[in-house]
């Protein structure tokens, strides 16, 4: 039987656990990040879901104003259907939603993915020295 894979952006979709579950317990940038957390970052940003049949596989989100600035967060696929192009589908469905694609800047922050990224034209930012962040204590 054929895979059937898709994404989508019906939060409705969403399976909250499985999100939950892989950013707290197996991401670097969002250990012990609590469901309560989870919950309400994708209340509040544009988020898309990767499916296989019905069942999720993967995940980002989009923090954005939708003119001036976006910036993608929390993106993964699951281990087990890593390395068939899901994430650079998942990335150009981001560049393709209605919603963003007059948006001026997009960025994001990576460890570990910078040569999926470079594909879709992301560099390194340009003057940092401009840029500026003010992180909370945990």
């Amino acid at each position: 039987m054929e895979q059937q894979f898709f994404i989508s952006t019906d939060k409705g979709r969403l399976d909250l656990d499985f999100i939950h579950d892989y950013l707290s317990g197996e991401s670097y940038w969002a250990k012990g990040r609590s469901k309560e957390r989870v919950e309400k970052s994708i209340a509040n940003s544009l988020c898309f879901g990767l499916f296989k049949d019905s069942r999720q596989i993967g995940f980002g989100r989009v923090a954005t104003d939708y003119v001036v600035f976006a910036w993608i967060m929390d993106f993964f696929i699951d281990p087990d259907y890593r390395k068939q192009g899901l994430g650079k589908r998942m990335i150009q469905a981001m560049f393709d939603h209605p919603a963003l694609l007059e948006v001026n800047s997009i960025g994001l922050r990576t460890q570990d993915a910078h040569a999926l990224y470079k594909k879709f034209s992301f560099g390194s930012i340009p003057n940092p020295e401009t840029w500026m962040l003010r992180k909370r204590d945990k």
